[in-house]
């Protein structure tokens, strides 16, 4: 057995808003989010081309209709069903308010937003004032959030963060109470008889398929299995894998986690299958400009420029490959069109003619732009006015929005720049209002 005795003993709670999206939409209808009948789908006024964000438990128990189920599977024409436009800019308002909330329970320092719907709460030093137990201050949350708010949330408690996301995966989203509690001595009756990998989290499918060459087919084979012949086979990830398989996690949650190779990115979902050429480099073109007023506006030079091309489902089974991804290292730049004639020329040279559904252009290699990169053959004026027109539209886009100056090509068949101006985080904003 590990000697868990060095290990740091935290009470870490790691919650998750119920099917957030759908909870929310429904509170706005005056439904109970646990009993309605109802999922946020994107592009809801054009079912065959969307997906479902968000279903809430009864959808999912009475339609079998999970995340990211395509809009033409759904049966929009059930009464039973009651179907909901995003409204990204409400969720992110809830979002908001519920961490306020957790405020009320902790330090702000120690609580670390995990994505929109999840965060991590460090309890350690604060639990004590609000109840006999952690579990009674997990409920007395959760009381909070309903009385505040009218959702739900599921919390899981741990010695570490790693526990506590356990606890709330395996056992708070499966208990009557919603809420589950795991410790370090718990791992062999609850962790180890996992055997399904790829529903583990960190643990994906390719990953699990790794691990089955090796004959791990359980926790339980992981956690006795040679970690140096993990480590030999995945790397640093194999030493993690080794430490998840008996529930190590050394993180500390104040101490937040900072990216040391930063990008900036741009990827979309197109609206329909885009075959045509000329459609799809519009797109491109305004994906990579899109990326290069990110990089102004953070005064930075991409070094190296990546481009993803994801085919449509058609195409996927014709030719058993779902697209192509390439990287090109550049010479450092933010100016709209080298980042845009780039991107196309890497979009030219391995695409083959298949309809494409999905695009994304990031840039990486990142440096200060307060150097302006030349060499011989270039016109230093000619750059420098470049960079000044560049400047100018952002500027004049920041004050009165994106649709106050836009090239002519946006405004062309299959361009999308201006539609998805109006969006949050992909998808509609609509208004955050109660």
């Amino acid at each position: 057995m590990y000697d868990y005795s060095n290990e740091p003993r935290h009470v870490i709670f790691m919650i998750d808003n119920k099917s957030f999206y759908a909870s929310v939409e429904s509170v706005e209808r005056g439904l109970n989010p646990l009993k309605s009948v109802l999922v946020v789908m994107s592009q809801a006024d054009n079912a065959g081309d969307g997906l479902v964000l968000a279903s809430s438990p009864m959808a999912k128990k009475l339609f079998n209709i999970s995340n990211v189920t395509r809009c033409s599977e759904v049966p929009v024409n059930d009464p039973r069903l009651v179907i909901a436009a995003p409204r990204m800019n409400l969720y992110i308002k809830r979002n908001l308010q519920i961490n306020e909330i957790f405020e009320s329970f902790t330090a702000e320092e120690d609580i670390q937003p995990y994505s929109i719907d999840e965060s991590i709460l460090d309890m350690t030093h604060s639990w004590q004032l609000f109840g006999e137990s952690p579990f009674e201050v997990a409920r007395k949350i959760q009381i909070e959030v309903k009385k505040k708010l009218g959702l739900y949330v599921t919390v899981g408690i741990g010695d570490n963060p790693l526990l506590a996301k356990f606890a709330l995966d395996i056992e708070a989203k499966h208990d009557y109470s919603l809420i589950g509690e795991w410790h370090y001595e718990d791992i062999p009756d609850k962790l180890w008889p996992i055997k399904n990998l790829s529903k583990l989290w960190s643990i994906g499918k390719k990953t699990a398929n790794k691990l089955e060459q090796l004959n791990i087919y359980s926790v339980y084979d992981l956690a006795h299995h040679n970690p140096y012949m993990l480590k030999q086979r995945f790397g640093i990830m194999g030493s993690q894998l080794f430490a998840l398989s008996w529930g190590i996690d050394r993180s500390i949650i104040h101490k937040k986690y900072r990216a040391k190779d930063k990008s900036y990115g741009n990827s979309q979902v197109l609206p329909r299958n885009y075959d045509k050429q000329s459609e799809i480099e519009v797109v491109i073109r305004e994906l990579a400009e899109q990326v290069s007023s990110r990089l102004r506006a953070h005064h930075k030079l991409t070094g190296c420029i990546s481009l993803g091309v994801g085919f449509s489902y058609n195409a996927k089974q014709a030719t058993h490959n779902s697209g192509f991804s390439h990287s090109m290292k550049i010479e450092p730049t933010n100016l709209n069109k080298e980042m845009a004639d780039l991107a196309i020329k890497m979009f030219r040279k391995y695409w083959q003619g298949e309809p494409i559904r999905h695009l994304n252009f990031s840039g990486g290699r990142l440096s200060d732009d307060d150097v302006l990169q030349l060499d011989l053959l270039d016109d230093k004026q000619s750059r420098i006015k470049e960079r000044k027109v560049d400047e100018t539209i952002d500027s004049i886009r920041q004050r009165y929005g994106f649709k106050s100056i836009v090239k002519t090509s946006s405004l062309s068949k299959g361009a999308t720049a201006i539609g998805r101006s109006k969006l949050v985080g992909g998808h509609n904003g609509g208004n955050a209002y109660d």
